[in-house]
């Protein structure tokens, strides 16, 4: 099922059109890559202050709060376009043994994000910060360090 889904956007228009474009492939691939940049660097940015590491006079809380609307606003357009990135490329890809494993490490940043936001999102005040606060941001400097690498290794392993 997922081979004939994956030939099905390889061969849609949106994926020729990506494709064989001079222009849009490079265009949406840059738009990814800066997007990642924005999400992934403000992020890392969340969570250094974290683990205590980088701003530690500046409130967890309110950091993340300035951060978040930029956070996922990169992650939105990063997804968007690794969408159609994908759709340019779905054949090729099904055999590459990095995508899978960058889906996976997606997964479990989401998942770390999840519960990060239930339980101590909104609930941050002060300069100090909860050890399990701590644990979710080292966890999520680790998973999406991983991503990036796992993304970046998918055309060397294609």
């Amino acid at each position: 099922m997922i081979q004939e889904i994956s030939q099905a956007l390889y061969e849609s228009g949106l994926g020729t059109y990506l494709r064989e474009s001079q222009y849009a492939y490079p265009i949406v691939e840059g738009t990814h890559l800066l997007s990642l940049g924005l999400s992934f660097g403000l992020l890392a940015i969340a969570d250094l202050r974290l683990i205590g590491a980088y701003l530690r006079e500046e409130p967890a809380g309110d950091l993340l709060r300035q951060l978040r609307p930029w956070i996922l606003s990169g992650f939105v357009i990063t997804f968007a376009t690794g969408i159609l990135l994908f759709c340019a490329e779905a054949v090729k890809l099904l055999d590459n043994p990095a995508l899978p494993a960058k889906f996976a490490l997606i997964f479990l940043a989401g998942l770390n994000a999840l519960w990060f936001e239930s339980r101590h999102g909104g609930k941050l005040s002060g300069l100090s910060v909860p050890r399990g606060a701590k644990l979710a941001g080292w966890t999520s400097l680790i998973l999406w360090t991983l991503v990036v690498v796992s993304g970046r290794l998918i055309p060397y392993l294609g």
